[in-house]
């Protein structure tokens, strides 16, 4: 076991967590709102969904996941949850006062449990895992033995981690140099994006059924 191949599986995990998607644009929202910590736990809580992920498809449940039905109630449920985080965002961005904000932060549990539900959630989360993380672990198994499966999947997981780490930094050191106008525009923008998101999830679920 070379220690160049677990810093490929490293910086997969990275590669994995950095794509703009919603998971990102929740824990840019809550960073830059409420500050690291509460940046940090939407990570660990997307985190957490993802070991979930990964631990149904080491257990073999891909053919559960497959069927279409479960996928149709995945889009359409993913797609609610998603427009209805960003609705929330935009509608609190209306209130942003700085001075409030730093006083009266957003709860840790509940910024953990955004972040867990909006990747629990998503479609494109679990799509993902079972197209990547599923050819990885045929890889892995095939080319080491299955003796070796649980060390790069933490090599994975590691990836997440250091990914949820740097932007909750990167947030918090923004924080530092936004006024209340800008702060309301991103958090516009983070929630439009998560809409955006669960409007083509609910499209997809859409055409899916009609399909």
């Amino acid at each position: 076991m070379s220690v160049q191949l677990l810093f490929s599986y490293i910086f997969l995990g990275l590669t994995l967590a950095a794509p703009m998607g919603p998971v990102n644009s929740a824990r840019l929202d809550k960073g830059i709102k409420n500050g690291f910590w509460n940046a940090w736990v939407v990570g660990a809580g997307s985190m957490i969904a993802d070991g979930i992920f990964m631990l149904l498809i080491y257990l073999g449940m891909v053919r559960f996941l497959n069927l279409p039905e479960v996928q149709i109630f995945l889009w359409l449920f993913g797609g609610l949850v998603l427009v209805y985080s960003g609705v929330e965002s935009m509608v609190s961005a209306e209130r942003i006062d700085i001075q409030a904000t730093m006083r009266n932060k957003e709860s840790l549990f509940r910024s953990f449990m955004t972040g867990f539900m909006v990747s629990i959630t998503s479609p494109l989360s679990i799509l993902f895992w079972l197209g990547i993380y599923g050819s990885i672990l045929a890889k892995t198994a095939s080319s080491y033995g299955t003796a070796h499966l649980l060390i790069y999947s933490s090599m994975i997981f590691l990836g997440l981690a250091l990914w949820d780490l740097c932007v909750a930094s990167l947030t918090t050191g923004l924080r530092r140099y936004l006024n209340e106008r800008m702060l309301k525009g991103i958090s516009m923008i983070s929630g439009a994006s998560l809409i955006g998101f669960g409007v083509y999830f609910g499209i997809q679920g859409v055409m899916a059924i009609w399909g």
